[in-house]
């Protein structure tokens, strides 16, 4: 059997491989034949005391048991802001069982983590039936940390009882994490989408501390626990133990480093509600500041130094996949025209810069551009002057140039220089953290094999389908591994504030460099 027709009109040929290969490896792993609603239907959040959502019957979830906490290690450990990162940090990990009185140790020495604060726990279940991860509970622990000093590192520790990290011989499993600076100051950030587990996720992950980043912003598509990506429970494939390899993957980085998520289509697990997310709430413990009741928390924001970042959920407004159309109801955009009509008027804020999953602008022969986000968001980045636009879903790197009404405003090439306030905003696509690799309908053109060209054949995915368009806005193109990094630098002595903007292949080699530049307020 091949790949649904409908899911192979929305897939790639690269995606239309790794959906075989997964649902056909996979296969003789499901007990109790074929998936249906009824079996997925016990998929559960089970919260903390602190957390909004149902618990399940006894019928629905198993006992919880615990062994000897000696014998349990915790992993997969991860860092976010809350919604002051100058003064809040969550700190998240796993333990691949149940465990009693879990715990985080904090202080500003290795030798000196006095401080003891209760975890919460979140446990997931998945109940057979379910994909090939039927059967399988997941525990997800949590400590938000508050009234933190500005710009201070901290050492941590996680454990639970039998488990002390500050036990001699568990020093070496200590992490740290830095506050953000209580004025701005020069730093550096890096980004990318689309990386679940494997080889070359890894290797884009190893060159990330090598940038020494304040944080991490990761456009969605994260671990690919549900291979086929279309936020159904009708979708094969799915084993949620791939996300106890991604975190555990990612923890070199994470475990020091905010990884800041928004949520890509292969985030949706619908088994899990509310709208395919109650999964992500286990798993991640992010700002909670963006709007009110709509079941988005990936759709948050927060300063660092002199730049507002704000991660939106594109689910609710793709037309090609959707799952999750109009799932807000407009609230999302609502309170995204109020995030940047705020930032604008911040005399602290120079730079906003808003990354998502579904690419606004990209030439990829695979998903190319979403008309939803063209529709929604693009008028208010050009309204409020939006500095720069990340996305992922596109599996290559592709960088515009200067857009401005549905063209080009001006010429971006390597090494040029934007100028927002007069001339419009930058997108770059920076989907190849790890997935197969996507084409492009046109030749490479980066850093060194300059191949410029102005016409370049696309199409954008609407409400009636996919329309072809030809386009001049395709500046840099790269079909290989890579990531983003961006350094901010804060205005001075007269000196305008900038961002410069790297695309960093997995060699370490650069491909791309730009600059936006703002004159502070």
């Amino acid at each position: 059997m091949g790949v649904p027709d409908r899911l192979a009109e929305r897939m790639s040929m690269a995606e239309q491989h790794e959906y075989l290969r997964a649902r056909f490896s996979r296969r003789t792993m499901i007990r109790g034949g074929a998936v249906t609603l009824g079996a997925v239907a016990g998929g559960a959040f089970v919260p903390g005391a602190t957390a909004q959502a149902a618990v399940p019957t006894q019928a629905s979830a198993p006992a919880t048991e615990t062994v000897d906490g000696a014998l349990v290690a915790p992993f997969g450990r991860h860092l976010a802001y809350g919604n002051d990162p100058r003064t809040e940090i969550s700190v998240s990990w796993q333990v691949p069982t149940a465990v009693r009185k879990p715990f985080i140790r904090i202080g500003a020495h290795p030798w000196d983590l006095s401080r003891k604060i209760e975890a919460e726990v979140r446990t997931l279940y998945t109940p057979a039936g379910v994909g090939a991860s039927g059967d399988h509970t997941q525990y997800y622990l949590h400590a938000e940390l508050t009234h933190l000093r500005p710009g201070r590192t901290y050492y941590y520790g996680v454990g639970h009882a039998g488990f002390d990290p500050a036990a001699p011989h568990l020093l070496g499993t200590l992490g740290t994490f830095t506050t953000a600076p209580a004025h701005a100051e020069p730093f550096t950030f890096t980004a990318f989408g689309d990386e679940g587990v494997g080889y070359h996720g890894l290797a884009n992950d190893s060159l990330l501390l090598g940038q020494n980043p304040a944080f991490h912003l990761h456009a969605g598509d994260i671990a690919y626990a549900d291979p086929a990506g279309a936020g159904k429970t009708a979708d094969t494939g799915f084993d949620s133990r791939i996300w106890d390899q991604f975190l555990a993957q990612t923890e070199s980085v994470a475990k020091s480093v905010p990884w800041m998520p928004a949520y890509g289509n292969h985030d949706m697990e619908a088994w899990y509600s509310p709208n395919g997310y109650g999964g992500e709430d286990a798993r991640w413990n992010l700002p909670d500041n963006g709007p009110d009741k709509t079941n988005l928390p990936g759709v948050y924001s927060f300063v660092y130094g002199n730049t507002a970042i704000i991660s939106l959920d594109a689910n609710d407004v793709s037309f090609e996949i959707p799952a999750n159309l109009g799932v807000s109801g407009g609230t999302q955009t609502k309170w995204l025209e109020a995030q940047l009509k705020k930032y604008r008027a911040s005399r602290d804020v120079d730079f906003v810069v808003v990354f998502f999953h579904h690419c606004a602008y990209c030439t990829s022969t695979a998903h190319s551009s979403e008309g939803g986000v063209r529709t929604e968001w693009v008028p208010l980045f050009e309204k409020y002057t939006v500095d720069l636009v990340i996305n992922g879903h596109n599996h290559q790197y592709e960088r515009t140039d200067v857009i401005k009404g549905n063209a080009v405003a001006k010429k971006l090439p390597i090494g040029g220089t934007a100028y927002p306030e007069t001339e419009g905003v930058v997108y770059v696509t920076a989907g190849a953290a790890g997935r197969s690799l996507y084409a492009f309908s046109a030749p490479d053109s980066y850093e060194g094999h300059v191949n410029d060209v102005d016409s370049v054949a696309a199409f954008i995915n609407t409400k009636d389908g996919k329309v072809n368009e030809t386009v001049a806005w395709s500046r840099v193109r790269y079909l290989n591994y890579s990531f983003l990094r961006v350094d901010v630098t804060p205005a001075s002595r007269g000196r305008l504030a900038t961002l410069t903007v790297r695309g960093i292949a997995e060699t370490g080699a650069e491909v791309d460099h730009f600059t936006v530049a703002r004159r502070a307020k």
